[in-house]
């Protein structure tokens, strides 16, 4: 299926008690602007709210926002959960206050796809994301 025969469908979540969502709604509006589908969960979404509203929506990614600390429990939990509902292969993005090493961790171990980082550009973000979904169908 071509990318323009089918709108590109993105999850943006906010995992755990984190209550900021500056960022991802920041995110959230710049994937709409490049002409994607974007569902936002809200605040304070479990690791097994974010796992099914993902199979509900039938997304082609998954981008969680969190600057609670909570990274390194939230994000293999979900990896989890995706794969145990038959989304193995849903590209997951991570966004926060993340150290170097966890974000390579998070990648090595094939919870995460990507990790950004304060600084990081929204185009690069955009074109990141659209590259990844684009490969996938």
């Amino acid at each position: 299926m071509q990318a323009e025969a089918r709108r590109l469908r993105v999850l943006v979540a906010k995992p755990g008690l984190d209550g900021h969502d500056r960022g991802a709604r920041i995110i959230a509006r710049a994937l709409r602007d490049a002409g994607m589908e974007v569902v936002y969960t809200g605040l304070h979404q479990t690791p097994e709210q974010v796992a099914e509203t993902a199979l509900q929506e039938d997304v082609n990614l998954v981008g969680l926002s969190i600057l609670s600390g909570a990274h390194m429990t939230l994000v293999p939990k979900i990896r989890e959960l995706l794969t145990n509902i038959g989304m193995p292969d849903v590209p997951l993005f991570v966004g926060g206050i993340i150290p170097e090493e966890d974000s390579e961790k998070m990648i090595g171990e094939g919870w995460a796809d990507q990790v950004f980082t304060p600084g990081d550009k929204l185009d690069k973000i955009v074109d990141s994301i659209k590259k990844r979904i684009e490969n996938d169908l």
